[in-house]
């Protein structure tokens, strides 16, 4: 527990502080926890970071990840055309390879390559957006204060388990208390900056912040319940990899953005 707590506050100080200055040191951070991400997810499906398929993926990852436009350079071709781009690529070396590398495996290169870039790429679009620090904060602290609200209340009132096939520990009541406390989390950024953020807007920004992040924790334990394993990786001590602790920032920042409720 002292390990965990010592590396989780000088993590957060760290990520905090970098958030706060913004511009290239947040993307930088930003990025660099992408391939970190993406090292993790190749490891847990025991791929090498060394073949061809998983040096594919990574340009491609950082491609997407990468926010061109806020560096005021265009990018050669559109993220669509990108993800076509290196699906035709990883289809092609199934044909090179004479199916030693199978569609299996470059689907699920293809898959982790969407879901991380997309995850980390709406990190620094929201940070890079006008008011992007009020709104990446608000952000962090509901998918936290969810989290922490699930766990506290689950630990004292859960008794109904929320889907023990895929995370036996969650509970029904702990679910609804991440909710709950999400929701006035957002409601205390509403009393900061009314002009920024109602009441309203703020008490469905905190629902579905609870809700969507909820989604991407159990996304999370699924895949690796699969896989058998506790943790993607040992970046942290006592908090595991990079895809353990951003599973909901993965999920909740793009879902955000298609949404339109925050201005990106």
């Amino acid at each position: 527990m002292k390990q965990r707590i010592v590396t989780g506050v000088v993590a957060g100080l760290v990520f905090i502080s970098l958030l706060v200055l913004g511009g290239y040191w947040y993307a930088g951070l930003i990025v660099l926890l992408s391939i970190l991400g993406y090292r993790e997810y190749l490891q847990m499906n025991g791929y090498s970071k060394y073949k061809l398929t998983s040096f594919v993926g990574l340009i491609a990852l950082l491609y997407m990840t990468i926010p061109w436009e806020f560096a005021g350079i265009t990018a050669p071709i559109s993220t669509s055309a990108m993800i076509w781009l290196v699906m035709f690529l990883l289809l092609f070396i199934t044909v090179a390879s004479k199916n030693k590398i199978t569609i299996d495996q470059v689907s699920v290169i293809l898959l982790g390559v969407v879901y991380i870039a997309f995850g980390f790429y709406y990190m620094i679009a929201a940070r890079l957006a006008e008011h992007g620090l009020f709104w990446t904060i608000l952000v962090f602290v509901c998918i936290w204060a969810s989290d922490s609200g699930a766990y506290f209340v689950g630990s004292k009132l859960g008794k109904h388990p929320l889907w023990p096939q895929i995370s036996p520990k969650k509970s029904i009541e702990g679910a609804i208390g991440g909710v709950v406390i999400s929701m006035i989390a957002a409601l205390l950024f509403a009393w900061f900056a009314p002009d920024l953020l109602g009441i309203g807007k703020a008490l469905a920004l905190g629902f579905m912040i609870a809700v969507v992040g909820q989604v991407g924790d159990l996304i999370q334990s699924a895949y690796k319940r699969v896989k058998g394993i506790k943790d993607t990786g040992t970046l942290l001590p006592g908090h595991g990899g990079v895809l353990d602790r951003m599973d909901s920032w993965l999920i909740v920042f793009p879902f955000i953005y298609l949404i339109g409720i925050v201005p990106m």
